[in-house]
C-alpha cells in the first residue's frame, strides 16, 4: 500500500528536522507507542500496542534512518512483529522544504502487512495505515507548533454560543408530524 501527503508546519526547517530525530517527540507522536529506545544513528526499538479491526496486538520492532540529507530529507524504515497477529513493515520518505510561514513537510509511505492482519482485507488495513500516518503527522505537527493560544475572537464566539438560548428539542414524532 502506498500513500503520500504534505503538511504545513509553522516552524523553521531546523526545528522540524531536530524534532524528527528526537526520540521523546517520536514516542509522543506514534499512536500506541509504549516504549521507544535507541538513537537515530543506531536505530530505534519500539513497542506499540494497536488494534486493527478485531485484531489487537503488541508489536515489537525497529526503525532505522537512512538516505539522510541533513536538514532536507531522510528515509525511515520500520518493521514490527505482533506475534500471531502478523507483521508490518514499511518505509517513509520524508522531505522538508522551507516555505512562507514555516516548513512544508512531505512524505511518501510504502507499507506491507502479513499474517492475520493481511487476512483482514485491504480495505481495513489500508484505512488503518492511512489513519496511523495521519495521526502521527498531526501529533508531530502539534508537538512542534505547541498548543493553539486562545484568541479574543474565539473566546467571544464561544461565550456568545454559551449565552444563546438552547434550541427547542422535539421528539421524532413532533418532527415528523409537527
Amino acid at each position: 500500500m502506498q500513500m503520500s501527503d504534505t503538511r504545513q508546519i509553522a516552524a523553521p526547517p531546523q526545528a522540524v528536522w531536530a524534532a524528527l530525530f528526537d526520540p521523546d517527540v517520536l514516542k509522543a507522536c506514534v499512536p500506541g507507542c509504549t516504549e521507544l529506545t535507541g538513537s537515530a544513528a543506531q536505530g530505534y526499538e519500539a513497542t506499540v500496542v494497536q488494534k486493527v479491526g478485531p485484531v489487537k496486538a503488541t508489536f515489537k520492532g525497529t526503525v532505522t534512518m537512512s538516505d539522510v540529507v541533513e536538514g532536507e530529507s531522510c528515509t525511515l524504515t520500520g518493521e514490527g512483529k505482533g506475534g500471531a497477529a502478523g507483521f508490518a513493515k514499511g518505509e517513509a520518505k520524508v522531505r522538508l522544504e522551507p516555505s512562507e510561514g514555516g516548513t512544508l513537510l512531505s512524505y511518501e509511505v510504502d507499507a506491507k502487512v502479513g499474517g492475520k492482519l493481511a487476512q483482514l482485507g485491504s480495505r481495513i488495513v489500508d484505512g488503518f495505515a492511512r489513519r496511523m500516518a495521519a495521526d502521527f503527522f498531526s501529533r508531530f505537527q502539534a508537538e512542534i507548533e505547541g498548543p493553539i493560544p486562545d484568541t479574543p475572537e474565539a473566546t467571544t464566539e464561544t461565550e456568545a454560543q454559551a449565552d444563546a438560548p438552547a434550541p427547542e428539542k422535539k421528539g421524532w414524532i413532533k418532527r415528523v408530524f409537527g
